[in-house]
């Protein structure tokens, strides 16, 4: 089973874990880790307003984080897919301030926090791998940002599925087809449109024969012109999440 699974054993522990770490520490730091069943979409590893506890590995399947203002109106902010982490945020504050809830079936490994920290004393990779996802971590806003300031539809649209294009390639899993594990409406909220609108330029797309859509399962045709769509530059296009 796949929760049964070791970080040694794992295909994606490059992506969590420092490459340095010698076969001791890999296993010192596998002890902490606490691996859940397979969670079952919609459920919840945690919700605006818990207290911080532990950061989260994806190991299977893909989690959506938002957060929800006074009126209940939810903001999506980000999609995290197999080998990233997610509840960084909350390390200064010690209070989570979103939820993240599981998109389709997932297999999720929890790291304690405590368990970080005192590991990251006696492993000094592990210390300087931290600081490297929590840098990743503010890139990923510094590319949200310059997301959301794209001024068409067709860009925000176009420069979202290269992103997701990338973070697929370096998972070793297809870049040009894969399923989307986000509803529409979840990609609307995200990039700041219209479910409608996200429906029509998906289908200009199709029909311009720069990528293929059916149901949630998406071909990349043309992944030039999806870049030239999206006015990328060539450091854009190297862009993870």
């Amino acid at each position: 089973m796949l929760n049964d699974v070791s970080c040694a054993q794992c295909g994606l522990s490059d992506l969590c874990i420092p490459h340095s770490l010698t076969d001791e520490e890999i296993i010192e730091l596998d002890e902490t880790i606490m691996r859940k069943k397979p969670m079952g979409r919609g459920a919840a590893l945690y919700r605006q307003g818990d207290r911080f506890s532990s950061l989260y590995a994806v190991r299977s399947g893909a989690v959506k984080v938002y957060s929800t203002d006074q009126e209940g109106n939810e903001q999506v902010l980000a999609f995290y897919l197999p080998g990233e982490i997610l509840g960084m945020d909350a390390i200064d504050s010690k209070m989570h301030a979103s939820t993240a809830k599981v998109l389709e079936t997932s297999a999720i490994c929890e790291i304690p926090y405590g368990s970080v920290e005192n590991l990251s004393r006696l492993i000094p990779n592990l210390q300087v791998h931290l600081y490297r996802l929590l840098s990743r971590e503010i890139r990923m806003d510094q590319i949200l940002q310059l997301l959301l300031a794209k001024n068409t539809a067709e860009e925000r649209m176009s420069a979202f599925l290269m992103n997701l294009s990338v973070r697929y390639s370096q998972r070793r899993l297809s870049g040009t087809s894969f399923n989307l594990p986000m509803t529409r409406i979840d990609v609307a909220n995200f990039l700041g449109l219209a479910v409608e609108t996200v429906s029509r330029v998906l289908s200009r797309m199709q029909n311009r024969g720069i990528i293929k859509v059916k149901g949630r399962d998406l071909t990349i045709v043309d992944k030039q012109a999806l870049c030239e769509m999206a006015h990328l530059r060539g450091s854009d296009k190297a862009s993870t999440h």
